[in-house]
């Protein structure tokens, strides 16, 4: 395999190497010398008293963290012309960057997202990643090199000559990251894709971000069965999908259902109630041992086909709750007592005699000893693990951290996208099969779902498809960056320009398939699009020397001329923090316009100017929680004071009253 020249010489790079074969810890990853480590490497007298901590940093850390909290400028502006089913939809796509987004969203979203999905760049040399403020002079680098788009948007290709290669994919993701867990519910969950190559890195991120307590797995998804043939050493047919919560005690990820094989495989038994699988009825694993559980620990006298225990008071003397101690010399009198009376008595002892414990404690064993109880033909107990559950519903089982389904296939995945489009228009999506199992685990019937790296918009089609099957609610909010097409491409070339072109159709065929095969379900397989823009106000302040009579003139008017009624109220709607599927409905008073959001007694706005007090009078009758006016709607301050004066006779209160 040959490779190309670089046509560049670095003389330092021939002593960087030597040094990494020596010792490979003084060299980062980036390529850079740890000075502090080679020295210590080299020295035989370290300062035992050098300070030392366990920590994960990069270069540009700490700026990372401050852009989280940096505010913005921006809004979202409505695209109606775009979305499907507007006026009813509860579905959001969101064209932009997506850090932009995370914060447009806090307000209106803080606390409320159950499960969060994303399948961000892999760091793979090839791919784009955004490059927020990390970097000292980045957006000026970003303008020399022609690396920003026609919007503005910052995105370049992060490849591994990048002296910061690590470091900027770091930055890139804990911001987002640290915005995406203050929306998430207190028993809400977020899923990452990601390969090898930042697996390590993103884990230590989501420790530092979500807490290392609240880790719930690491998963291996197998995608590729026969492996990249790229690969070096091992073919990979594998990524990861790294697991947290936003806190672990309230979290909840559900099982799979048994499918009807594994019921004919695995449940071969059968009663008058319904086909079970034998269980071992001594607790195993974790919290095995009877000190850890001393009240479940307790004879089961079996007898002729009955199952019993010892009396109350014999129960009581077994453990003492004082101090703690066992009585094991009773245990053996009792034991005697009841194999001369003809029991079978069984304790929860391991293959080396130890104690332990049982599963149930003993109100569960009278309850569900004559229905849940089998003594096999080892002399063992077990309880009944059935198919069915009491409801009727079929059993699930807990989801493993190896996932592998023949759909899951890349390839697979690019020829479902195919057959709906007709044509190759995406390289790698995910499957939505795959998407569908974790909303599967990750997700109830009335969850909001949110993946901010939506690429062609799986995620969406799959919330589709599952709400078709389980009669679900789910909502999803989509959020893509409007990265170009390459001219070349199949996409550019069947008139897709950028990738929320290709989601958004994504979702509207998609969306019409799914409908078509349910036609007696009232499926939502609409959504709003609402595109990133700066503020809706004009940017009004200037230096001195700037002023000039035309400036203060544009002034007297604050609102960006282009910006219609619908900017403004999806604007307000954002700094109210109002959920933006909110239904809108338009009416008139006086020849004006007005807007109710939310049915009455929420938000009323008007855009309208110069006002007329019986339209004032029309928006205050109606009692709304808040009422949005345009500064140009009164003709001076003494009609501002007479909106106040009326909205406070009427509602007695003045303070819902809001001036653009």
């Amino acid at each position: 395999m040959t490779e190309k020249l670089k046509m560049e010489q670095n003389p330092l790079s021939a002593t960087v190497e030597k040094i990494k074969e020596i010792c490979p810890g003084a060299v980062t990853r980036e390529g850079k010398i740890d000075f502090e480590e080679l020295k210590a490497a080299l020295s035989d007298d370290v300062a035992a008293d050098a300070i030392e901590k366990y920590e994960f940093t990069w270069v540009g850390k700490n700026t990372a963290k401050a852009e989280a909290n940096r505010s913005i400028r921006k809004t979202l502006r409505p695209v109606v012309e775009d979305s499907k089913n507007w006026d009813t939809t509860k579905n959001l796509y969101i064209e932009g960057d997506n850090l932009d987004a995370l914060k447009l969203l806090q307000e209106s979203y803080l606390g409320k997202v159950k499960m969060i999905y994303i399948d961000p760049p892999y760091n793979t040399g090839n791919d784009f990643v955004y490059c927020d403020e990390f970097a000292a002079g980045c957006e000026e680098y970003l303008d020399k090199k022609g690396l920003c788009d026609a919007d503005g948007n910052r995105l370049f290709k992060n490849t591994e000559t990048n002296g910061r290669f690590h470091s900027d994919w770091c930055s890139m993701m804990y911001p987002r990251l640290k915005l995406a867990r203050d929306l998430l519910s207190d028993d809400g969950v977020i899923f990452i894709s990601i390969d090898d190559h930042e697996v390590v890195n993103l884990r230590k991120i989501c420790d530092e971000v979500f807490g290392e307590g609240n880790f719930l797995g690491l998963l291996s998804v197998v995608n590729n069965m026969k492996g990249r043939s790229d690969s070096a050493f091992f073919a990979t047919c594998n990524e990861f999908l790294l697991v947290y919560s936003k806190q672990k005690g309230n979290a909840n990820i559900n099982g799979f259902a048994v499918e009807d094989e594994e019921i004919d495989n695995d449940y071969k038994l059968e009663d008058e109630i319904s086909k079970y699988k034998p269980i071992g009825f001594r607790k195993t694993g974790n919290g095995w041992k009877r000190e850890e559980r001393p009240y479940m620990f307790y004879p089961v006298l079996y007898k002729d086909g009955d199952f019993g225990t010892i009396t109350a008071e014999e129960y009581k003397r077994i453990y003492d709750e004082n101090s703690h101690t066992f009585d094991d010399a009773y245990v053996k009198s009792l034991q005697t007592k009841y194999e001369n009376l003809g029991y079978e008595f069984i304790l929860p002892t391991d293959e080396n005699g130890n104690y332990g414990r049982w599963r149930w404690g003993l109100d569960t064993f009278f309850k569900e000893k004559d229905i849940n109880l089998v003594f096999n033909s080892a002399h063992s107990l077990c309880t009944k693990m059935r198919a069915t559950i009491e409801d009727g519903s079929i059993r699930v089982k807990t989801a493993k951290t190896l996932w592998y389904k023949p759909e899951y296939d890349t390839g697979t995945a690019g020829k479902m996208l195919k057959k709906l489009f007709k044509e190759d228009i995406f390289d790698n999506p995910k499957s939505p099969v795959y998407m569908n199992d974790i909303l599967n685990v990750g997700s109830n019937k009335n969850s909001i779902v949110l993946d901010f790296f939506s690429g062609s918009a799986t995620a969406a089609h799959a919330v589709m498809q599952l709400n078709a099957e389980d009669g679900g609610n789910r909502r999803y909010i989509m959020v893509q960056l409007p990265e170009k097409c390459d001219e070349d491409s199949e996409a550019f070339k069947a008139g897709y320009k950028n990738i929320c072109e290709i989601g958004k159709e994504r979702i509207r065929r998609a969306g019409e398939k799914i409908k078509s095969e349910n036609p007696d379900k009232d499926l939502d397989v609409g959504f709003r699009v609402l595109r990133i823009d700066s503020t809706n106000m004009k940017d009004v302040y200037y230096k001195p020397s700037d002023t000039t009579q035309k400036t203060l003139l544009d002034a007297v008017d604050n609102i960006k001329p282009d910006r219609s009624d619908m900017d403004l109220l999806f604007g307000v709607m954002v700094d109210c923090g109002l959920p933006l599927d909110m239904p809108i409905e338009t009416r008139k008073c006086d020849g004006k316009k007005y807007y109710v959001v939310n049915g009455e007694d929420y938000l009323v706005a008007c855009f309208e100017p110069e006002v007329s007090e019986k339209l004032v009078y029309e928006i205050a009758n109606l009692k709304p929680t808040i009422a949005v006016f345009r500064d140009s709607s009164f003709a001076d301050a003494k009609d501002k004071v007479n909106v106040s004066e009326i909205f406070k006779n009427i509602t007695g209160h003045d303070d819902c009253v809001k001036v653009l």
